[in-house]
C-alpha cells in the first residue's frame, strides 16, 4: 500500500464504514475495501463474506457476525443497526463488510439511513455485485451486441420471504432480455411459472452460478422449462444468483475457469459466423 502514487482514506475512531466484500474471492476487494478491513478495530459481517476476507483483519481486531440466512435464526435488521452506532459511540473504528456491493440487495441503504439519524459519521465503500463481477467470473458477459442492451436485477424474495408481488413478472417476461435473478432457489419454480405465464420461452437458456468466485463455485446450464428440475438432481446449494437469457449461451465460448482445467471454448457460440466470415 504505500508505494500507491496516491493516498487511501482513513478509518478515524467513531466512524462506519459500510463496505462490499465483493463476490467472494478476497482478490476482487477494492483497495479502499482492503484498507479499512486493515485498520478496524471491528468488523460486522454478513454470511457472504469469507474466512480468507477477514483473516486480512488486523491481529487486535474484534470479528463480529451478523449475518443472515434464509430458514434459520438470524439477526434483525434493527438490531444491527443499534449494534453499529453503538460501537461508534464507543470510539471502535467500524467496518461493516457485505458481500457484493452494500447497496445491491445488502440492505446498506438502511443502515446508512440509521447511521444518519444517531448522527454517526459513515463512508460507503462500493463492492463488486455478485450479479456483475460474479457472473463475468464464470463466464457469463450481462451484456453482448448480438443478444441485449437491457439487463434487470431482481430479489427472488421480498421481505417477507415469499416471492415479491411488487415485481410485475408479466412485464419482466415481455420486456428484459436479461434477467439476473439473487436469491432465488427456493422460488425458483413459482418465478419460472410467473415468467412463462408472461410469455417467456421455455426453451431459453439459463444458468444457477453457486458460490461464485470461490473454489467451490459451480454452475448449472439448462433451461427455462427444465431449471427447477435439473437444480432439484444438481448439488448447486445457495449463495446462488440465476441468469435467464441468451447471454448464457455465451458461456461456451467463455468459460476461462474450465479452460483452465481443459474445457475446449467455442469460438463462436452464438452461431453468428456467415460462411463468408468463415472463408
Amino acid at each position: 500500500m504505500e508505494r500507491l502514487p496516491f493516498m487511501l482514506p482513513t478509518l478515524d475512531p467513531g466512524w462506519v464504514w459500510l463496505t462490499g466484500a465483493g463476490p467472494g474471492d478476497p482478490g476482487l476487494l477494492t483497495l479502499q475495501a482492503l484498507t479499512g478491513i486493515q485498520q478496524a478495530d471491528l468488523i460486522v459481517h454478513d454470511a457472504l463474506v469469507s474466512d480468507k476476507t477477514l483473516a486480512l483483519a488486523g491481529p487486535n481486531c474484534d470479528i463480529v457476525y451478523a449475518g443472515k440466512r434464509g430458514g434459520k435464526p438470524s439477526p434483525k435488521q434493527p438490531d444491527i443497526s443499534a449494534r453499529l452506532v453503538a460501537f461508534a459511540r464507543a470510539g471502535k473504528r467500524v467496518v461493516r463488510l457485505k458481500g457484493g456491493d452494500p447497496f445491491v440487495f445488502g440492505r446498506g441503504g438502511e443502515e446508512a439511513l440509521a447511521l444518519v439519524a444517531a448522527g454517526i459519521p459513515f463512508r460507503v465503500v462500493p463492492g463488486i455485485s455478485a450479479g456483475i463481477g460474479g457472473l463475468a467470473h464464470a463466464g457469463i458477459p450481462l451484456t453482448h451486441r448480438e443478444t441485449n442492451s437491457v439487463v434487470t436485477f431482481i430479489t427472488g424474495h421480498g421481505a417477507s420471504g415469499d416471492v415479491p408481488d411488487s415485481v410485475d413478472w408479466a412485464a419482466l417476461a415481455s420486456g428484459s432480455p436479461v434477467l439476473v435473478i439473487y436469491m432465488a432457489l427456493k422460488h425458483l419454480g413459482t418465478i419460472r411459472d410467473r415468467l412463462t405465464d408472461g410469455g417467456r420461452r421455455v426453451d431459453e437458456p439459463v444458468a444457477i452460478v453457486s458460490k461464485v468466485t470461490l473454489d467451490e463455485e459451480a454452475v448449472l446450464e439448462s433451461t427455462l422449462g427444465r431449471c427447477v428440475e435439473d437444480l432439484a438432481a444438481s448439488e448447486i446449494e445457495p449463495p446462488a444468483m440465476v441468469v435467464i437469457g441468451d447471454v448464457v449461451r455465451l458461456r461456451a465460448g467463455l468459460d476461462w475457469v474450465g479452460a483452465l482445467g481443459g474445457r475446449v471454448l467455442e469460438a463462436d457460440p452464438l452461431g453468428t459466423r456467415t460462411e463468408r466470415d468463415a472463408g
